[in-house]
């Protein structure tokens, strides 16, 4: 099993930067896929970014350019660094990890978008 923490939400101004961080239980070595879901109230859950454990990455076409998906495996912690942040990124963000066929989902950290 892998236990899931996010951190570093909160509210901020647009154009504004957080970044968040997951850390997990245990080693994220093996883990091949890590990413970050986004969850807007009254809407489905999307997918933010991802991240393989070579370091590709994906983004979703709303937050290109502006956010940036990181892992560091030696701290077990998988980083979104969020840039020029805009109202409708507010959401609860959630931190995902997919290893041996389970599949892994954090507590969800709240950013607001908001002047």
């Amino acid at each position: 099993q892998v236990q899931l923490v996010e951190s570093g939400g909160g509210l901020v101004q647009p154009g504004g930067s957080l970044r968040l961080s997951c850390a997990a239980s245990r080693s994220i070595f093996g883990i091949n896929v890590m990413g970050w879901y986004r969850q807007a109230p009254g809407k489905q859950r999307e997918l933010v970014a991802s991240i393989t454990s070579g370091g590709s990455t994906n983004y979703a076409d709303s937050v290109k350019g502006r956010f940036t998906i990181s892992r560091d495996n030696a701290k077990n912690t998988m980083y979104l660094q969020m840039n020029s942040l805009k109202p409708e990124d507010t959401a609860v963000y959630y931190c995902n990890v997919v290893t041996l066929g389970n599949n892994y989902w954090g507590k969800g950290t709240l950013v607001t978008v908001s002047s």
